[in-house]
């Protein structure tokens, strides 16, 4: 059997970076991923006058507490970092000097409305610019209060962070439970965070440097979940993250009869351990709404795998999708059209009609999209002759996404 650790998580490496710069004293982020959107998070932070520096496979990050922030010398590049745009609002929001926070690429396209909506309610003096970047925001007291309807784990972090420099306790209420990253490294850094009936209370006040080690990332991982599952190859997967609040998409997959077993290793602030892939037959799935914030990066690739699979899968309640790098109905929908496999879209759901083999029809176009990328990468285990269109874009997460995926497939 062979096996495979996935490169660190993504999401929480940005997050350790942003909460260990409003910390008071040093921080050391053990395992960072080095990718765009982080080195965009790191450029990011050095103009707001935090010190880091590179320590073999580590970030040291001198903190600057919640005060202690400088005002940048211009606008606050996120690159192409939806999470770093937005948490980073969280965190602007709360200084005593005004700022613009802008990206490039696909970020300029991608609503940022939303959060700004979002931090309005609590007092923030945020604009954007005709509902997306830049950004541009001024100082003004925050009230903290209560937010109920939150549907992604960004805008609810961005709130957080937000929450940090209010006057008063801040409560959120999620219309689904969405990933709790941010809720867990505020933890370890001191926050008075509590979660009781579904709903979030946060104590403004200072946080206390602690050293976060990353997982691997198991969005990173998913694609070679999926390639092996399509090609028949059992796999062992190491060191990867296993927070409760990213399983949907093996979720999902046990569903449609995939032998996947985990083994979680209990660890704060984040879980961890192994999953196995074991030789597999799948059948139909329906997804719901609900299950899609624990599996928002997956969709594409268990799009691809109901394609294999005995029957007609539904997967419901992923509009979200449609403004992501690309959007990502359309183009999970075009890389099923590649390999010839029906798939209709319409109120939000997707029905995937399964058949016993893919067939390149045309090329891939991966619409600049990474997570697009790594899917075709996964059927083209599977369907010989399949050309993917600038499979380059997987840099924005995952650097070396193709070395990897050789040596295992």
């Amino acid at each position: 059997m062979k096996t495979y650790a996935p490169p660190p998580d993504k999401s929480i490496t940005i997050r350790a970076l942003l909460l260990a710069a409003i910390a008071n004293g040093q921080a050391r982020v053990e395992n960072p991923l080095f990718c765009a959107d982080t080195e965009a998070a790191v450029r990011v932070l050095e103009g707001l006058g935090v010190k880091l520096c590179r320590d073999s496979n580590a970030y040291i990050v001198e903190g600057r507490g919640l005060k202690g922030l400088g005002q940048p010398a211009g606008a606050l590049d996120a690159g192409e970092s939806g999470a770093l745009a937005r948490l980073l609002a969280g965190i602007m929001a709360g200084q005593a000097f005004p700022s613009v926070i802008t990206g490039s690429g696909s970020l300029l396209n991608r609503p940022m409305a939303p959060v700004a909506d979002a931090l309005r309610k609590i007092g923030a003096n945020i604009k954007t610019t005709d509902g997306r970047l830049p950004l541009s925001i001024k100082p003004a007291p925050l009230k903290g209060g209560k937010i109920s309807g939150v549907e992604s784990a960004q805008i609810k972090s961005a709130l957080l962070l937000a929450g940090l420099y209010a006057r008063g306790p801040l409560e959120i209420k999620e219309a689904a439970p969405t990933r709790d990253h941010t809720e867990r490294l505020l933890a370890l850094m001191g926050a008075k965070l509590s979660n009781k009936n579904a709903r979030l209370r946060l104590e403004p006040g200072p946080l206390t440097a602690r050293p976060v080690t990353v997982p691997g990332d198991i969005s990173s991982a998913a694609p070679f979940i999926a390639a092996a599952l399509l090609a028949g190859r059992p796999l062992r997967i190491n060191s990867c993250g296993l927070n409760p609040a990213r399983l949907g998409f093996i979720t999902a997959l046990q569903k449609m009869g995939a032998a996947i077993k985990i083994k979680a290793l209990e660890a704060f602030p984040e879980p961890y351990g192994e999953i196995e892939i074991a030789v597999s037959r799948l059948k139909a799935v329906i997804v719901q709404a609900p299950q899609i914030p624990a599996m928002i990066d997956e969709v594409p690739l268990l799009a691809l795998l109901a394609a294999r699979a005995a029957g007609t899968s539904v997967i419901k309640g992923i509009e979200g999708l449609r403004t992501k790098e690309s959007d990502r109905v359309e183009s999970t929908l075009a890389l099923l059209d590649s390999l010839r496999i029906k798939a209709f879209y319409r109120a939000g759901a997707m029905k995937i009609i399964g058949r016993p083999a893919f067939s390149a029809a045309k090329p891939v176009e991966t619409f600049n999209d990474h997570r697009i990328a790594m899917a075709a990468a996964a059927a083209s285990l599977v369907c010989p002759g399949l050309e993917i269109i600038n499979p380059g874009c997987v840099n924005k997460s995952y650097p070396s996404f193709w070395k990897d995926f050789k040596r295992v497939f």
